[in-house]
């Protein structure tokens, strides 16, 4: 029976190590022009960086997302401009949906990054590790 408990303890030690060890990394999906939806992007963002400053994230964009990272369009400018500032917050947007929809680099908000491809850029973070959110309009 001093061993199961031993073991039960071992166990539950190991876990939990284990768990405070993993690092906190999350990509957004975005492909929506919804203002309200940019905003509760960046609250997310917000609070995840609050409780977990070590936190890695990263925004894809594509789609009639570019919005939210255009210069001319952007609600939330402010906000992209100061995360974009630390090392921890990506925002990269798809080259392909920039050629689609007529965006240039130049019409991107400072500190926004470009990837050739977003599917491409979502799947090598999932297997980077980092837990994958698909933003859709509506919600909190």
């Amino acid at each position: 029976m001093k061993r199961l408990y031993l073991f039960v303890i071992i166990l539950f030690t190991t876990i939990t190590l284990n768990a405070q060890s993993n690092p906190y990394k999350v990509v957004f999906d975005l492909t929506t022009n919804d203002t309200a939806t940019h905003q509760r992007v960046i609250r997310w963002i917000n609070g995840i960086t609050k409780s977990h400053p070590d936190a890695m994230i990263d925004v894809v964009f594509y789609g009639k997302a570019l919005t939210m990272v255009e210069s001319e369009f952007s609600t939330v400018t402010d906000d992209i401009k100061k995360l974009a500032k630390g090392n921890n917050v990506t925002f990269s947007v798809c080259e392909q949906a920039m050629k689609a929809h007529k965006v240039t680099k130049n019409m991107l908000l400072p500190g926004v990054a470009t990837v050739p491809d977003a599917i491409y850029e979502l799947i090598s973070k999932q297997a980077e590790g980092y837990g994958y959110i698909k933003v859709v309009p509506g919600g909190n």
